[in-house]
């Protein structure tokens, strides 16, 4: 019989996990400075373990990250030359700027 995948341990230390080992509580009260040397290991205080994750970057970093990119005034497209003509959208459309 096989082992289920979530049962294996290969990721076990990557994973994130919300219940932190009593050990793991002290090194965090310890970075804190909520821990003192002889304190009872029984009975220790509540410790957040928040998960971190990556988060999306901004308009000015993502300009950057591209060099390529438009900067973040300039418009998408070129903009049409100034004829005062324009094409009709396909066949059987009206003309907007033509003579009556």
């Amino acid at each position: 019989m096989s082992v289920d995948r979530s049962l294996k341990l290969r990721d076990a230390l990557v994973r994130h996990r919300n219940v932190l080992t009593r050990a793991e509580r002290i090194e965090t009260l310890k970075e804190e400075e909520r821990w003192a040397e002889g304190t009872s290991v029984l009975g220790l205080p509540k410790v957040a373990h928040r998960k971190s994750a990556a988060g999306k970057k901004s308009k000015a970093e993502a300009a950057e990250a591209a060099p390529g990119a438009a900067a973040p005034g300039a418009p998408a497209t070129p903009a049409a030359p100034a004829t005062g003509a324009t094409k009709p959208a396909g066949p059987g459309a009206k003309a907007t700027g033509g003579a009556k």
